[in-house]
């Protein structure tokens, strides 16, 4: 329900353990809740991530376009109705936490270990968003600011330059790297 090219993707993250003996029904549960979600304007994916250890939490992350798309789907009926049915095969409530901005740049911090892109390659992609970002900025506005102390003038062009790689930049630049981020590397050969 986005139009808003200027609307932040938001990325939720829950949490929530399933009742013993009852995980292949807590899993197809939560992707028909998926299937549901893809009806829903602003969806841009979902993940379910399995418990590393027998009896541990599930996440589900789920990405919508806007707060607004997310918002649209919380008070959905399918939703409530998928929320019913889950009751029956987990234990408790989903613990929720939503990301956005410059800490939804990556995968949260929430999942796996295993399952985060390696430092080296978040630095390769923040570096291809931040160096065009800040010649660009530095080239068109910082010129206009001269006639300001340094501290404004740099609290100007740092403020405009996290908007930009928040809003703009990061977003598109990891969903275009995706793959990139999430292969692992190969193993290299023992001699």
């Amino acid at each position: 329900m986005t139009n808003d090219s200027a609307a932040a993707p938001v990325t939720r993250i829950a949490r929530r353990r399933a009742r013993t003996g009852r995980e292949a029904e807590y899993e197809t549960l939560i992707r028909e809740m998926f299937g549901l979600m893809r009806g829903v304007p602003g969806f841009l994916g979902a993940d379910l991530i399995p418990p590393e250890l027998p009896g541990d939490d599930y996440q589900v992350v789920v990405r919508f376009a806007s707060e607004a798309d997310l918002q649209a789907w919380d008070g959905c009926p399918a939703r409530d109705a998928i929320h019913l049915r889950l009751r029956e095969v987990a234990e408790g409530e989903p613990e929720f936490r939503k990301l956005s901005g410059l800490e939804a740049w990556f995968t949260p911090a929430v999942v796996p270990a295993s399952m985060h892109p390696p430092r080296l390659r978040m630095a390769v992609v923040t570096w291809l968003g931040i160096f065009p970002t800040v010649s660009l900025v530095l080239w068109l506005v910082a010129p206009l600011l001269q006639a300001l102390p340094f501290l404004p003038r740099t609290a100007v062009l740092t403020a405009m330059i996290v908007g930009i790689m928040t809003w703009g930049v990061m977003p598109r630049l990891t969903r275009l790297m995706r793959g990139w981020l999430s292969s692992q590397p190969k193993p290299q050969p023992k001699s």
